[in-house]
């Protein structure tokens, strides 16, 4: 009788607990990428269209950048009504991939998104070389709380990526 009450109260402990099954790795509750313009020729499998700029572009599925790259952020408000836009500096190994992806993509489109919703496009005008990369649209409040419960802002102390 006292092996089956364990073995329920273990399994209701495992059912309740979200770092059961993780190995006490917390769960990534946000998810930031940005996704470099395809050509519509390219492995169908690999791209996916979207609009950008009021027209049709495709975009690889596999972000160039992702949450895992960056190390601090900076929220500020967008244009009336688009909600937050934010800057985010990069690790200086993807700040150095950053420099050399759009310096040889000047002309191409990237897109943003958070937790797979996309919200922002932009062109790529120039290379960029101060590690840092925009959206500058479309974040919401609770987003923004989000981020700073993973990482830290611009010139408080880096928290220990999660």
């Amino acid at each position: 009788m006292k092996s089956q009450l364990a073995a329920l109260l273990t399994v209701a402990v495992m059912a309740f607990s979200p770092t059961a099954f993780a190995g006490g790795k917390k769960e990534n509750k946000l998810s930031v990428t940005f996704h470099l313009e395809a050509d519509a020729t390219d492995d169908p499998k690999m791209i996916a269209p979207q609009m950008a700029n009021g027209k049709k572009r495709f975009f690889y599925r596999l972000p160039e950048i992702s949450t895992k790259d960056i190390i601090a952020f900076s929220p500020f408000p967008a244009d009336v009504g688009e909600g937050y836009g934010v800057v985010f500096r990069v690790k200086g190994n993807v700040a150095n991939r950053l420099s050399a992806l759009t310096n040889a993509n000047v002309g191409r489109f990237m897109i943003s998104q958070i937790n797979g919703r996309v919200l922002d496009g932009f062109m790529i005008d120039k290379q960029v070389n101060d590690g840092c990369v925009v959206i500058w649209k479309g974040v919401t409040l609770a987003e923004v709380g989000m981020l700073d419960a993973e990482m830290p802002r611009f010139g408080a102390k880096e928290k220990k990526h999660k």
